[in-house]
């Protein structure tokens, strides 16, 4: 009978344990907190070259984390580049490719109903998941499409992009149901700025979910137009002798009068408060078990042309181009005591390889094996010998100058316009993309325009043919 009772013991003792590894494993598991900034450009940032606008947060993340030199967004434009972000696939293969009205029948492309995203596949893995700021992956007059169908339990935040454009803003959501913001009035500029109703959100979600693994994707709105921002945002940037910047105050985007000021702003305000969250994951204690990544959504809007900030860097065009200054975006990883500090990476990378990173974060496969993205783990942990590379990468865009197309392949870079002369660059040597290398490089050319037919699904709503064709068979058929 005794040996029958240690037996028993020694049993339960073994079960107890292999139950709490269980638990320690589950709970090692990595918080992951995707930021994401709005129209926001490769130079905005000090760590990234800005000498104006104050940045000192988010240049001490990138001072202890990885910096990305050639990361890419999804696409040029912000709703497909975020369904890139969220499905793992590229704008080749992605079921959303253009902003709301720029399909071939005139009505929006969401996402499919069944469609999985990161936040799906984090789901299963056992984490909480949290959408917080801007969704704009459910558009037209549906109610479908919200982020709940999507994998994500928590949100609160803008359903449509459009109502994303105005900072004071009155109805979001919170999970299916509206979310007043009473008081708050775009027109007049009056309320709370959202901005900081998001943040401070975020913060309340970090505590509540500190002691189980969550992921949390914090889509910030700073610095798309308007611009605008509260007064004190702006006083470390009055009275340094810089031009003034006439704003349309009247139009679509409820802007502020001058609008140099307002930006620099806006995104110190931003930075400024990404300060407070990384305090919070230090007082909270779970700092070392969070990856925090931080980028933009494609390339600025507000400094396409005017370079008095230099959002573009060195970089050939913004927002709504397929040039460097579209689509090339600061992209900052930081991890304590696993990714290097200080470190920078010159790995070609995109916002599809975001969902197999997150998957290998949190120990599971991806669910559909023919995404686009690759794993970022190994270059991120150091092991850059065993980080896959992509073939190439690739984009479309698909609006009243598209289709244009754009691949990239190591060092060379091929930009396709319809109906123009294909454009080949060397990036290693020009950077800017002003030496139109076609005639000089028949063989290369050949190659990428090879490349360049095998990379891409049709797509009833996002044909290969000009919009401008497309809305005038929309005009005739009515």
């Amino acid at each position: 009978m005794k040996l029958n009772v240690v037996i028993s013991v020694l049993l339960i003792l073994l079960t107890v344990s292999c139950k709490s590894v269980e638990a320690k494993k589950e709970t090692n598991k990595p918080n992951i907190i995707f930021i994401m900034a709005d129209d926001l450009g490769y130079g905005d940032l000090g760590c990234y070259g800005q000498t104006k606008i104050k940045t000192p947060n988010l240049d001490k993340m990138a001072a202890e984390g990885m910096r990305f030199t050639d990361h890419y967004a999804g696409s040029t434009v912000c709703m497909p580049s975020r369904a890139s972000l969220l499905t793992g696939y590229d704008q080749g293969h992605a079921s959303v490719r253009g902003n709301p009205v720029w399909t071939q029948s005139g009505k929006p492309v969401n996402l499919k109903p069944s469609e999985l995203t990161v936040a799906n596949e984090l789901k299963q893995a056992g984490y909480n998941t949290a959408i917080i700021g801007k969704w704009g992956l459910s558009e037209g007059n549906t109610e479908s499409n919200m982020p709940s169908e999507h994998g994500f339990d928590y949100f609160l935040g803008y359903k449509k992009h459009g109502h994303a454009h105005h900072y004071y803003w009155d109805t979001l959501y919170q999970n299916n149901e509206i979310y007043l913001l009473e008081g708050n009035d775009f027109k007049t500029k009056q309320g709370k700025y959202t901005h900081d109703v998001f943040v401070n959100e975020a913060l309340n979600y970090i505590q509540k979910e500190k002691n189980q693994p969550f992921f949390l994707y914090l889509a910030l709105t700073i610095p798309h137009l308007e611009i605008t921002v509260p007064e004190e945002s702006k006083e470390p940037y009055l009275n340094l002798g810089w031009p003034k910047r006439k704003m349309n105050t009247k139009g679509h985007y409820k802007n502020d009068a001058e609008g140099n000021t307002s930006f620099a702003g806006m995104v110190s305000r931003m930075d400024r408060d990404l300060g407070v969250l990384f305090d919070k994951l230090k007082e909270y204690g779970i700092d070392e078990n969070t990856i925090v990544f931080f980028t933009s959504d494609n390339g600025p809007e507000y400094e396409k042309k005017d370079r008095f900030f230099n959002s573009n860097g060195d970089l050939r065009g913004g927002k709504r181009d397929l040039y460097e200054g579209g689509i090339r975006i600061p992209f900052i990883a930081r991890y304590p005591g696993k990714i290097k500090a200080g470190s920078v990476s010159e790995h070609p990378s995109a916002f599809w390889d975001f969902l197999p990173t997150a998957c290998d974060l949190a120990g599971v496969e991806p669910t559909h094996k023919d995404i686009n993205g690759i794993s970022l783990l190994p270059e991120l942990m150091g092991n850059k010998e065993n980080q896959q590379k992509h073939e190439f990468l690739y984009w479309e865009f698909n609006e009243r100058q598209g289709p244009i197309q754009a691949i990239r392949q190591k060092d060379w870079k091929l930009v396709w316009k319809l109906e123009g002369e294909p454009e080949l660059y060397n990036l290693s040597s020009d950077i800017a993309e002003s030496n139109n290398l076609a005639l000089q490089e028949p063989e290369k050319l050949k190659e990428m325009l090879e490349i360049l037919k095998q990379v891409r699904t049709e797509h009833s709503e996002f044909p290969l043919e000009t919009r401008a064709l497309a809305l005038r068979k929309r005009k005739n058929a009515k």
